[in-house]
Protein backbone atom coordinates (compact mmCIF):
# COMPACT_ATOMS: atom_id res chain seq x y z
CA UNK A 1 0.00 0.00 0.00
CA UNK A 2 1.44 3.36 -1.03
CA UNK A 3 1.47 6.22 1.46
CA UNK A 4 2.15 8.72 -1.35
CA UNK A 5 -0.84 9.59 -3.58
CA UNK A 6 -0.51 12.09 -6.40
CA UNK A 7 0.16 15.59 -5.05
CA UNK A 8 -2.24 18.45 -5.81
CA UNK A 9 -0.29 21.10 -7.68
CA UNK A 10 -0.87 24.86 -7.60
CA UNK A 11 1.16 26.51 -10.37
CA UNK A 12 0.73 29.96 -8.76
CA UNK A 13 2.67 28.90 -5.65
CA UNK A 14 6.38 28.58 -6.43
CA UNK A 15 7.59 27.00 -3.18
CA UNK A 16 5.88 25.45 -0.18
CA UNK A 17 7.73 25.18 3.13
CA UNK A 18 6.31 23.27 6.09
CA UNK A 19 7.30 24.17 9.66
CA UNK A 20 6.92 21.20 11.99
CA UNK A 21 7.93 20.05 15.45
CA UNK A 22 7.87 16.80 17.37
CA UNK A 23 6.19 18.43 20.36
CA UNK A 24 4.49 21.66 21.35
CA UNK A 25 5.96 24.64 23.15
CA UNK A 26 9.18 24.87 21.14
CA UNK A 27 8.38 28.12 19.28
CA UNK A 28 7.23 26.62 15.99
CA UNK A 29 4.62 29.28 15.17
CA UNK A 30 7.09 32.03 16.03
CA UNK A 31 9.63 30.50 13.62
CA UNK A 32 6.99 30.21 10.87
CA UNK A 33 5.97 33.84 11.37
CA UNK A 34 9.53 35.19 11.41
CA UNK A 35 10.41 33.18 8.30
CA UNK A 36 7.38 34.56 6.45
CA UNK A 37 8.13 38.13 7.58
CA UNK A 38 11.78 37.95 6.57
CA UNK A 39 10.84 36.79 3.08
CA UNK A 40 8.13 39.47 2.82
CA UNK A 41 10.61 42.19 3.88
CA UNK A 42 12.61 41.37 0.74
CA UNK A 43 9.67 42.16 -1.50
CA UNK A 44 8.71 38.52 -2.04
CA UNK A 45 5.07 37.43 -2.24
CA UNK A 46 4.39 35.30 0.84
CA UNK A 47 1.47 33.33 2.24
CA UNK A 48 1.15 31.73 5.68
CA UNK A 49 -1.27 28.87 6.24
CA UNK A 50 -2.12 28.09 9.87
CA UNK A 51 -2.58 24.31 9.77
CA UNK A 52 -2.81 24.00 13.54
CA UNK A 53 -6.60 23.76 13.37
CA UNK A 54 -7.24 23.05 17.05
CA UNK A 55 -4.60 25.47 18.36
CA UNK A 56 -4.40 28.34 15.85
CA UNK A 57 -2.16 31.25 16.82
CA UNK A 58 -1.00 32.81 13.54
CA UNK A 59 -3.71 35.53 13.22
CA UNK A 60 -2.87 36.97 16.63
CA UNK A 61 0.86 36.54 16.05
CA UNK A 62 0.66 38.57 12.84
CA UNK A 63 -1.72 41.16 14.29
CA UNK A 64 -4.82 40.32 12.24
CA UNK A 65 -6.94 38.53 14.88
CA UNK A 66 -9.65 41.22 14.61
CA UNK A 67 -10.16 40.47 10.89
CA UNK A 68 -12.34 37.77 9.34
CA UNK A 69 -11.73 35.63 6.29
CA UNK A 70 -14.18 35.53 3.41
CA UNK A 71 -15.66 32.79 1.25
CA UNK A 72 -17.90 32.82 -1.81
CA UNK A 73 -19.13 29.30 -1.10
CA UNK A 74 -16.53 27.69 -3.34
CA UNK A 75 -13.29 29.51 -2.53
CA UNK A 76 -11.58 30.88 0.57
CA UNK A 77 -9.87 34.28 0.55
CA UNK A 78 -6.92 34.92 2.87
CA UNK A 79 -6.48 38.04 4.98
CA UNK A 80 -3.45 40.22 4.25
CA UNK A 81 -1.47 41.73 7.13
CA UNK A 82 0.43 45.03 7.12
CA UNK A 83 3.56 43.36 5.72
CA UNK A 84 1.55 42.01 2.79
CA UNK A 85 1.57 38.39 4.02
CA UNK A 86 -1.57 36.49 2.99
CA UNK A 87 -2.85 34.50 5.98
CA UNK A 88 -5.41 31.73 6.28
CA UNK A 89 -6.45 30.22 9.61
CA UNK A 90 -9.54 28.59 11.04
CA UNK A 91 -9.62 31.41 13.60
CA UNK A 92 -10.33 33.88 10.79
CA UNK A 93 -13.65 32.09 10.24
CA UNK A 94 -14.69 31.60 13.87
CA UNK A 95 -17.01 34.14 15.48
CA UNK A 96 -14.81 34.26 18.58
CA UNK A 97 -11.05 33.87 18.82
CA UNK A 98 -11.41 31.50 21.80
CA UNK A 99 -14.06 29.31 20.15
CA UNK A 100 -12.80 25.70 20.30
CA UNK A 101 -12.61 23.49 17.22
CA UNK A 102 -13.92 20.11 18.36
CA UNK A 103 -13.39 17.98 15.27
CA UNK A 104 -12.23 14.42 14.77
CA UNK A 105 -9.34 13.45 12.50
CA UNK A 106 -11.21 13.13 9.17
CA UNK A 107 -12.70 16.64 9.49
CA UNK A 108 -9.31 18.12 10.39
CA UNK A 109 -7.73 16.41 7.38
CA UNK A 110 -10.50 17.67 5.10
CA UNK A 111 -9.97 21.23 6.35
CA UNK A 112 -6.28 21.11 5.42
CA UNK A 113 -7.12 19.78 1.97
CA UNK A 114 -9.61 22.63 1.52
CA UNK A 115 -7.18 25.27 2.79
CA UNK A 116 -4.67 24.17 0.15
CA UNK A 117 -6.99 23.40 -2.78
CA UNK A 118 -9.80 25.96 -2.41
CA UNK A 119 -7.93 29.06 -1.24
CA UNK A 120 -7.31 31.89 -3.70
CA UNK A 121 -3.68 32.53 -2.81
CA UNK A 122 -2.76 34.36 -6.00
CA UNK A 123 0.86 34.30 -7.13
CA UNK A 124 3.22 33.44 -4.26
CA UNK A 125 6.97 33.06 -4.08
CA UNK A 126 6.59 31.18 -0.78
CA UNK A 127 3.75 29.55 1.11
CA UNK A 128 4.73 28.77 4.69
CA UNK A 129 2.60 26.17 6.47
CA UNK A 130 2.60 26.12 10.28
CA UNK A 131 1.67 22.61 11.45
CA UNK A 132 0.41 21.24 14.75
CA UNK A 133 3.09 19.34 16.70
CA UNK A 134 3.59 15.62 16.18
CA UNK A 135 2.55 13.26 13.37
CA UNK A 136 -1.23 13.68 13.41
CA UNK A 137 -3.84 13.23 10.65
CA UNK A 138 -3.34 16.87 9.67
CA UNK A 139 0.37 16.42 9.03
CA UNK A 140 -0.15 13.08 7.26
CA UNK A 141 -2.81 14.54 4.93
CA UNK A 142 -0.64 17.55 4.09
CA UNK A 143 2.45 15.46 3.39
CA UNK A 144 0.40 13.21 1.12
CA UNK A 145 -1.34 15.94 -0.88
CA UNK A 146 0.79 19.10 -0.90
CA UNK A 147 3.96 19.31 -3.06
CA UNK A 148 6.41 20.55 -0.43
CA UNK A 149 9.70 22.08 -1.49
CA UNK A 150 10.95 21.14 1.98
CA UNK A 151 10.16 21.22 5.68
CA UNK A 152 11.87 22.93 8.60
CA UNK A 153 12.07 21.14 11.95
CA UNK A 154 11.85 23.31 15.09
CA UNK A 155 13.21 21.89 18.35
CA UNK A 156 14.71 22.82 21.69
CA UNK A 157 18.09 21.19 22.50
CA UNK A 158 16.85 18.58 24.97
CA UNK A 159 17.64 14.88 24.76
CA UNK A 160 14.06 13.62 24.92
CA UNK A 161 12.92 16.25 22.40
CA UNK A 162 15.45 14.91 19.89
CA UNK A 163 13.89 11.46 20.22
CA UNK A 164 10.41 12.85 19.52
CA UNK A 165 11.68 14.95 16.62
CA UNK A 166 13.06 11.83 14.98
CA UNK A 167 9.45 10.67 14.53
CA UNK A 168 8.66 13.71 12.40
CA UNK A 169 11.86 13.28 10.43
CA UNK A 170 11.12 9.61 9.78
CA UNK A 171 7.56 10.40 8.74
CA UNK A 172 8.81 12.97 6.23
CA UNK A 173 11.25 10.41 4.85
CA UNK A 174 8.50 7.80 4.46
CA UNK A 175 6.39 10.31 2.52
CA UNK A 176 9.29 11.54 0.35
CA UNK A 177 9.20 15.06 1.81
CA UNK A 178 12.59 16.82 1.89
CA UNK A 179 13.81 17.94 5.33
CA UNK A 180 15.79 21.17 4.96
CA UNK A 181 17.23 21.24 8.46
CA UNK A 182 16.62 22.21 12.06
CA UNK A 183 15.93 25.54 13.71
CA UNK A 184 17.17 25.18 17.28
CA UNK A 185 15.25 27.40 19.66
CA UNK A 186 16.07 28.56 23.18
CA UNK A 187 19.48 26.94 23.68
CA UNK A 188 20.37 30.28 25.23
CA UNK A 189 18.52 33.31 26.53
CA UNK A 190 19.46 36.95 26.10
CA UNK A 191 19.59 38.64 29.48
CA UNK A 192 17.13 41.59 29.34
CA UNK A 193 19.41 43.59 31.66
CA UNK A 194 22.96 43.16 30.36
CA UNK A 195 22.37 41.63 26.91
CA UNK A 196 24.69 38.65 27.42
CA UNK A 197 23.62 35.15 26.43
CA UNK A 198 23.32 32.45 29.08
CA UNK A 199 22.51 28.75 28.69
CA UNK A 200 18.83 27.86 28.94
CA UNK A 201 18.14 24.44 27.41
CA UNK A 202 21.21 22.26 27.05
CA UNK A 203 21.43 18.67 25.81
CA UNK A 204 25.19 18.44 26.40
CA UNK A 205 26.07 19.05 22.76
CA UNK A 206 27.08 22.15 20.83
CA UNK A 207 24.80 21.24 17.94
CA UNK A 208 21.76 19.07 18.59
CA UNK A 209 20.82 19.17 14.90
CA UNK A 210 24.08 17.45 14.00
CA UNK A 211 23.14 14.58 16.29
CA UNK A 212 19.93 14.19 14.30
CA UNK A 213 21.93 14.09 11.08
CA UNK A 214 20.52 17.38 9.79
CA UNK A 215 22.00 20.80 9.04
CA UNK A 216 21.46 23.54 11.60
CA UNK A 217 19.56 26.37 9.88
CA UNK A 218 19.56 28.72 12.87
CA UNK A 219 19.96 28.82 16.62
CA UNK A 220 17.53 31.35 18.07
CA UNK A 221 17.94 32.60 21.64
CA UNK A 222 15.02 33.28 23.96
CA UNK A 223 14.33 37.02 23.97
CA UNK A 224 12.07 38.79 26.46
CA UNK A 225 10.75 41.21 23.86
CA UNK A 226 9.60 38.34 21.65
CA UNK A 227 8.15 36.35 24.54
CA UNK A 228 6.06 39.29 25.71
CA UNK A 229 4.98 40.64 22.31
CA UNK A 230 1.30 40.29 21.54
CA UNK A 231 2.06 40.41 17.81
CA UNK A 232 5.27 39.99 15.84
CA UNK A 233 5.01 42.98 13.54
CA UNK A 234 8.21 43.26 11.51
CA UNK A 235 8.32 47.05 11.84
CA UNK A 236 8.23 46.77 15.64
CA UNK A 237 10.82 44.03 16.04
CA UNK A 238 14.39 44.80 17.10
CA UNK A 239 17.34 44.77 14.72
CA UNK A 240 18.67 41.70 16.58
CA UNK A 241 15.46 39.79 15.82
CA UNK A 242 15.60 40.94 12.20
CA UNK A 243 19.15 39.60 11.98
CA UNK A 244 18.15 36.23 13.47
CA UNK A 245 15.16 35.92 11.12
CA UNK A 246 17.14 36.97 8.04
CA UNK A 247 19.92 34.49 8.85
CA UNK A 248 17.35 31.72 9.19
CA UNK A 249 15.66 32.68 5.91
CA UNK A 250 19.03 32.79 4.10
CA UNK A 251 19.88 29.29 5.32
CA UNK A 252 16.46 27.99 4.27
CA UNK A 253 16.99 29.40 0.77
CA UNK A 254 20.42 27.77 0.56
CA UNK A 255 18.96 24.44 1.72
CA UNK A 256 16.19 24.70 -0.88
CA UNK A 257 18.78 25.27 -3.61
CA UNK A 258 20.45 22.00 -2.67
CA UNK A 259 17.25 19.92 -2.83
CA UNK A 260 17.01 17.82 -5.96
CA UNK A 261 13.83 18.42 -7.98
CA UNK A 262 11.20 15.69 -7.50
Amino acid sequence: MSFIPEKKQNPAVKRVIGVVSGKGGVGKSMVASLLAESFASRGLKVGLLDADITGPSIPRMLGIDSFRGESDGEHLFPVENEEGIKVLSINLFNEREDEPVIWRGPLLAKAIDQFWSDTVWGDLDYLIIDFPPGTSDVVLTAFQTIPFSGIVIVATPQDYVSMIVRKSINMASMLKTPVLGVVENMRTMVCPHCGSEVALFDDGTQNGAQRMGLPLLASLPWRKDLAQSRALRWSALSSAVHKDADTMANEVELALASVSPA
